[in-house]
């Protein structure tokens, strides 16, 4: 009887054990699954965060609703705000705890000049953080303009194919949206077809909401055009082909302007990023060896070597690349 007894409490003791176990492991499982959801949609994640309590940081961000819609980003206005109001808060915390453990236990630098330069660094993180993310649409919106504007000389062509075997406007898109291809141009047909197919417009109304969303005026000019020529009753084909000379003759003017330009980019380049920072380098290292710390303070020339290697040069090479993209010809 005790052995029976004995045996009963060890099997209850392990149906527990095994039931908590089942319960840890389903626990685990669903908190998994959340941070997989937070990493993949982390906009949803801030939007029920701060979106309803962030109405008076809304006006901030005037235009930026325009960008957000020509940039092809799937996210709205609030939940992105929201994104980038979380984001600044979680970077200009980090930098406020790492700055001063950086500055005061390995560059040596009093306690309270680290403290404020966790402050300080803070800040600009903060304020960075906004920028960047307040740019950034406004920079893919740029991206993708240019993007299709180079591939509109051959998009232009191919419709002038279809529209002169007597394929009609509306199926002139599906077939565009049908290319297996990362195309911009692919991008808006599906956006088209997608209007027509799924919210009921007619093909005339779909092109005016698609040339309204565009951010590329030569792709707009194109679509006010074929509506023009579809309402006049006009030959769609000859139009198409004479717009898809005409954005050749563009692309091979912009590719030579930018031809003279990355000569003088370059001369900037070698003496902004390379001899520029190779000067102040030997010169702050001659200042440290004759000991100038003194007369500059808490900014000793050791530090400035620092700031001047680790971040001056990296964050002006990001810039001047960010810049050559943006002025280079997508024709």
């Amino acid at each position: 009887m005790k052995l029976r007894k004995i045996g009963e409490k060890v099997k209850n003791f392990f149906k527990r054990k095994f039931k908590h176990s089942s319960l840890k492991t389903e626990k685990t499982q669903k908190t998994v699954k959340n941070l997989n959801f937070l990493f993949r949609k982390p906009q949803i994640f801030a939007y029920n965060l701060i979106g309803r309590k962030a109405s008076w940081i809304i006006p901030l961000f005037k235009g930026l609703d325009t960008s957000l819609e020509k940039s092809e980003l799937k996210i709205s206005f609030r939940a992105y705000v929201s994104l980038t109001v979380l984001t600044s808060i979680i970077v200009s915390a980090f930098i406020f705890v790492l700055t001063p453990i950086i500055f005061y236990f390995w560059l040596g630098t009093e306690l309270l000049s680290s403290f404020l330069f966790g402050i300080g660094f803070a800040m600009l993180g903060g304020a960075f953080t906004v920028i960047t993310f307040y740019l950034y649409p406004i920079y893919r919106a740029d991206t993708f303009k240019r993007k299709l504007e180079d591939e509109l000389p051959f998009a232009t062509a191919y419709m002038a194919v279809l529209a002169g075997a007597g394929v009609p406007s509306d199926k002139i898109f599906r077939s565009m949206a049908k290319i297996n291809a990362p195309l911009a141009v692919t991008v808006e047909a599906k956006t088209i077809v997608r209007d027509i197919e799924l919210l009921g417009l007619d093909a005339v109304s779909a092109l005016e909401r698609a040339s309204r969303r565009s951010p590329s005026e030569a792709f707009k000019n194109l679509l006010q055009g074929f509506i023009a020529t579809i309402h006049s009753g006009g030959n769609l084909a000859a139009y198409l082909l004479e717009r898809s000379k005409e954005f050749m003759r563009m692309k091979r003017t912009a590719l030579q302007k930018f031809a003279d330009t990355l000569s003088i980019l370059a001369e900037f380049y070698v003496a902004i990023l390379v001899a520029g920072p190779l000067l102040l380098v030997i010169m702050l290292a001659v200042m440290a060896m004759l000991g100038g710390a003194g007369e500059m303070g808490f900014l000793d020339p050791k530090l400035l070597l620092y700031l001047l290697t680790y971040i001056g040069v990296p964050v002006a090479s990001l810039i001047f690349l960010i810049i050559l993209d943006m002025i280079s010809p997508r024709w």
